[in-house]
């Protein structure tokens, strides 16, 4: 098949390419950085250099291909730091641009990289850049089928966790406890990327994609382990420390906030209610794998 790629070569695009190309397919990467070009190539796929903000440019190389596969990302769109990025509507624009681009080219079978909570229209925080994405590729019409992949929350989100371990000697978040959560690594995310691109496609269907399950308390257990803190504690405290903290740190209002409404969300167990009732089939890197990228990371 001939299979465009949005998202350059990140934690999911590579490894997505790599299985693709291995497969026997022909992959085009979309990346706006013209040093990606080599790489791309490298991995035996074609690059083409441009942003998803350029709808006419993303028409053009959508045009011809079997399937395209679409995500969006706020690190495209502007620094978390930057107090004057409206990152919500920056994401709708970047979803209405494919919207345009895989009508104007024809394109009939699409894979979008949307998210755990996209299915809430409130209470999901920042997620709801995903909810507002979904909805804007439903418009396009019937005969575009569209396979809408829900991920939970990334194991690289908890780098972010090293801050506080290395200032405070813990994790602090204002969620916490021994309740089991989804996780999920980018490998197996491309891996079900790459198997819902070679099954049928039909109307629209959603999956969700985790890895483990595991609770904040065990997940302090096996991080302290990896990297010689067997002690490590999980701390939680009140949503208006978290954002204040957040705030005095420099990061954009609406990112913060919208952390902070996320997390509450994962907290009180509303986010994770639809996951539950379609709960997949866990993929293969448990969190005790990514532990000891987490150490090395740690170490640095």
């Amino acid at each position: 098949m001939n299979i465009v790629l949005t998202g350059s070569l990140g934690h999911i695009g590579k490894p997505l390419a790599q299985e693709l190309v291995q497969k026997g397919h022909s992959v085009t990467v979309i990346s706006s950085k013209t040093e990606r070009q080599k790489d791309i190539e490298a991995l035996g796929a074609k690059a083409a250099i441009g942003t998803m903000e350029d709808a006419d440019f993303l028409s053009a190389t959508f045009k011809g291909a079997d399937v395209v596969y679409v995500m969006e990302t706020l690190g495209a769109v502007g620094s978390f730091f930057d107090p004057n990025t409206d990152f919500i509507a920056a994401i709708s624009r970047i979803g209405s641009n494919y919207k345009q681009a895989i009508q104007q080219s024809g394109v009939k079978r699409v894979v979008h990289l949307s998210s755990l909570g996209a299915h809430m229209d409130k209470g999901n925080g920042i997620l709801a850049v995903h909810y507002n994405v979904e909805n804007i590729l439903k418009q396009l019409p019937n005969d575009v089928s569209i396979k809408f992949m829900r991920p939970v929350g990334f194991y690289n989100n908890m780098f972010a966790f090293i801050r506080t371990i290395k200032t405070q000697g813990a994790i602090v978040q204002n969620y916490g406890g021994d309740e089991k959560q989804p996780w999920v690594s980018p490998l197996d995310i491309a891996a079900a990327i790459a198997e819902e691109m070679e099954k049928p496609f039909e109307g629209r269907k959603i999956r969700y994609i985790a890895s483990d399950e595991v609770s904040p308390d065990e997940v302090a257990n096996f991080l302290g382990e990896a990297i010689g803190k067997p002690d490590l504690k999980w701390l939680v405290i009140p949503d208006e420390q978290l954002l204040n903290g957040s705030l005095a740190a420099g990061m954009n209002p609406q990112i913060a906030k919208g952390f902070v409404e996320m997390q509450a969300s994962m907290r009180d167990g509303v986010l994770y209610e639809d996951y539950y009732r379609n709960k997949p089939t866990l993929g293969k890197v448990k969190l005790t794998h990514f532990a000891k990228e987490f150490a090395a990371v740690y170490n640095q």
